[in-house]
């Protein structure tokens, strides 16, 4: 087991736990410390567990799945717990199940399909996350049309970026017309070597910008089809 320093409930962002240093654990826990939180991990990797030990705040090789163990590692403490497990079903459940119980509030769970989603939700999931499904639909999204990135929420809105249409350059948002005639809004304007400006009726298009543009998930698909 391998251990370091004392997390400390006094910083400004509160430690966060996550179990599973597969890519999608590493990756929350890294961003998590970029952001100034505590980060303890747990995996039963002994080389994950090396691996990372020097990025976080603390490392432990242990098995979640066992509530004793959670309980002693302090796991009750947390508020936010984030269980990265994808390719072993059982140890994800038997481990969202064990912190659950252990009455962690939040409960962040990664689903590899709508199957493994609906158990995690049964058993304390608070959040559920199906990482490969939603890279899947950004990649389609880049791929099918002039979009550059392509964010879908829930309630069917969406947010993307795309190089500005042709027909644009020259003209303000309000002559192109897209807010009137596609139903969406371009929330800014990044332009090369200059800062990201947020975008007004007047707001000048230039050709190679790029357009942050925000809207219902439909019709910003079909701007985004008309534009490429």
């Amino acid at each position: 087991m391998l251990r370091r320093t004392r997390l400390s409930a006094r910083r400004k962002h509160r430690p966060v736990l996550v179990i599973g240093l597969g890519r999608f654990g590493v990756a929350v826990a890294r961003s998590l410390t970029r952001m100034g939180h505590e980060v303890m991990a747990i995996d039963t990797d002994p080389a994950c567990i090396q691996a990372m030990c020097d990025e976080l705040t603390q490392a432990v090789e242990a098995d979640a799945t066992e509530p004793e163990t959670l309980r002693r590692l302090g796991a009750a403490e947390f508020e936010t717990a984030v269980v990265g497990i994808g390719s072993n079903l059982e140890a994800s459940v038997l481990t969202v199940l064990a912190l659950s119980d252990l009455g962690v509030p939040k409960i962040c769970a990664k689903a590899i399909n709508e199957a493994h989603a609906r158990i995690l939700e049964r058993t304390g999931a608070t959040v559920i996350v199906q990482p490969e499904a939603r890279m899947g639909e950004r990649v389609a999204h880049v791929i099918g049309a002039n979009l550059i990135d392509f964010i879908q929420f829930d309630d069917d809105f969406a947010i993307a970026k795309m190089r500005a249409p042709d027909d644009f350059a020259g003209r303000t948002l309000e002559e192109t017309g897209i807010r009137t005639q596609h139903g969406i809004t371009v929330v800014g304007i990044k332009r090369p070597q200059q800062d990201f400006v947020y975008a007004v009726p007047d707001t000048e298009v230039r050709k190679d910008d790029l357009l942050i543009v925000s809207g219902p998930t439909t019709k910003v698909e079909r701007f985004a089809a008309l534009s490429s």
